[in-house]
């Protein structure tokens, strides 16, 4: 009698392989942003949590709701934590005391049509966190544009009314961003070198108006950091995002500082360490390979700082990842990985210098 033994492992190579799921991927993304977010807490109060709670809730339930249209399990889905992360980096790009439907809308429009609209996780062509946030600044620019002064900490109950919008913020408590005080100074003609840019004092300590992502670029890098170290992320694409940005920064101050903000203040301010770290690195809209991630980084980075310098918006980092976003497909066509078993010229390829032999 014959037996045939059926060999589920892979027999030809290459092949790369992880022990790691989905969900322990998205475990330690979550974990390297607790600090920030909880820093942001501190610092801006009760509203601002209830913003996160909400805005997360929101972005789970558009998340499940889609899957049971599309009658598929809810809750192996919910579990890989990929619509928590992004209600979560969501939250982090909001003005911390947005009302309460800021967050509905922006969770359930980037689980939806950010997401699940192309077939779910690993299907997306765009970042479904920043597509929200553009839909949600262009549709309500006013509210998305209201931002409060840090160190104001209502209770939780007193913070629950303010994001329910029963109590008004008063007038007293709101300012600009960093970024939006340079864009009002330039349009008004007043250059740089003698104007006083409110916060710009704290920029290493992160206590300045802001989203919660922008509150501690210090903390949200480390945790980017924390993230290569663990392998989760590579540094291609942040070192190649802040380098492309901090470069014509630089090279612009240098050459007329009273229009060109320094590299110091474009690094620290907006949210150019959360959209270095842990936006433009999501694995399914950026290239697979090293040069094509060097190059999608470099192109979120020069853009970043185009935007933010000549553009309308003070703040350009979810424009640039998005335009990034849909030149992936483009940079993973022009930048291949080398093809075991290919000939190049009509010759065949050294599989170990990848040159003609």
């Amino acid at each position: 009698m014959n037996t045939h033994v059926i060999n589920l492992n892979p027999v030809a190579a290459p092949h790369a392989q992880t022990g790691e799921s989905v969900s322990a991927v998205m475990l330690k993304v979550l974990l390297a942003l607790v600090p920030a977010t909880f820093y942001a807490f501190w610092l801006f109060g009760a509203p601002s949590f209830w913003l996160w709670l909400i805005t997360i809730a929101s972005a789970a339930a558009g998340e499940a709701a889609c899957l049971r249209m599309g009658k598929r399990e809810v809750m192996p889905q919910l579990r890989d934590g990929s619509a928590i992360l992004t209600g979560w980096l969501l939250a982090l790009s909001l003005p911390p005391w947005a009302p309460w439907w800021i967050g509905v809308v922006g969770g359930l429009f980037a689980t939806t049509l950010g997401k699940q609209v192309f077939g779910g996780i690993g299907n997306n062509l765009f970042n479904p966190a920043m597509i929200a946030r553009i839909a949600l600044l262009v549709s309500f620019p006013v509210q998305m544009t209201y931002w409060v002064v840090p160190n104001v900490a209502p209770n939780l109950f007193d913070g629950l009314l303010i994001t329910l919008g029963h109590t008004p913020i008063p007038d007293a408590m709101s300012s600009a961003t960093l970024l939006g005080h340079a864009k009002t100074d330039l349009a008004r003609g007043v250059d740089l070198l003698h104007t006083s840019l409110p916060g710009h004092a704290f920029n290493w300590v992160g206590a300045r108006v802001g989203s919660l992502g922008e509150t501690s670029a210090w903390l949200i890098a480390a945790g980017g950091v924390a993230l290569i170290f663990m392998r989760v992320i590579s540094w291609h694409i942040p070192v190649a995002m802040l380098l492309a940005l901090a470069v014509p920064a630089a090279i612009g101050h240098h050459e007329n500082p009273a229009r060109y903000l320094d590299a110091t203040t474009h690094l620290m301010s907006g949210g150019a360490m959360l959209g270095a770290f842990f936006i433009a690195t999501d694995y399914v809209t950026s290239p697979n390979t090293k040069w094509g991630q060097l190059v999608f980084g470099a192109g979120c980075g020069l853009l970043t700082w185009v935007i933010r310098t000549y553009g309308g918006y003070p703040e350009g980092v979810a424009f640039a990842v998005l335009l990034m976003n849909a030149l992936t497909p483009a940079i993973d066509r022009l930048v291949k990985p080398r093809v075991y078993g290919r000939t190049y010229g009509g010759k065949p390829i050294s599989a170990e210098k990848g040159k003609r032999s």
